[in-house]
């Protein structure tokens, strides 16, 4: 699967590694990195302040930059470039579910609609589940300003909506990563055991770290 793959998106919650785990890909493939600049959303910051008044504004300056930055990706793919990104756009409902009122959220989905960003279907993703106090202690440890008051009650609710959203996902060929019990980003071992079991897949969804 990975051999053949063009188009890579790791994903995951907030602090899963996805965004390391993406770049270490794309190095070892020699691929193009297309990256999601959190550090670049002015409301991210407040918004982890105060959810209520600033989810709406956070989610739509993440939905234009995912869109600018996708936009180029079409005539990359078409030169024959390889592509390692750490989001995937089926996932803005994740967040506008989950952040916004019944209200803004209809309106949301007004605009991405109106919008309409487009994407090529990903050849591969890579998504990395683990528990809230895992994903709290590695946001801890990065020390970015903006996330220093998540909570780890947000993040579970975030690790929940996305194990929600990668049950039902489809859309792919979806690799399921175990980051609880394995560490690819830290662990230069079982970074090389997780790229070989993607050189190795061969179904549509596969599991990796969990105990058969």
């Amino acid at each position: 699967m990975l051999e053949k793959a063009r188009y890579i998106v790791v994903e995951g919650p907030i602090g899963a590694g996805k965004t390391s785990l993406a770049r270490k890909l794309a190095e070892r493939l020699g691929a193009r990195t297309l990256m999601e600049q959190p550090e670049l959303n002015p409301f991210l910051g407040r918004f982890y302040a105060d959810m209520d008044r600033w989810a709406m504004a956070t989610q739509l300056a993440f939905l234009f930059q995912r869109s600018e930055l996708l936009k180029p990706l079409p005539q990359q793919l078409q030169a024959g470039e390889r592509v390692v990104s750490d989001f995937v756009l089926d996932k803005e409902l994740l967040f506008a579910d989950l952040n916004l009122g019944e209200d803004e959220a209809a309106l949301y989905r007004q605009v991405l609609m109106q919008l309409q960003p487009a994407a090529p279907r990903p050849d591969l993703v890579v998504y990395l589940q683990a528990q809230p106090d895992t994903l709290i202690e590695r946001v801890r440890k990065r020390g970015m300003d903006a996330e220093k008051r998540i909570t780890e009650d947000y993040l579970e609710r975030v690790a929940r909506r996305y194990a929600e959203f990668f049950h039902q996902y489809d859309a792919a060929p979806l690799f399921i990563v175990n980051a609880e019990e394995l560490n690819p980003v830290e662990r230069d071992e079982d970074f090389d055991l997780l790229w070989k079991r993607l050189m190795q897949m061969r179904s549509y969804r596969e599991f990796f770290g969990y105990a058969q």
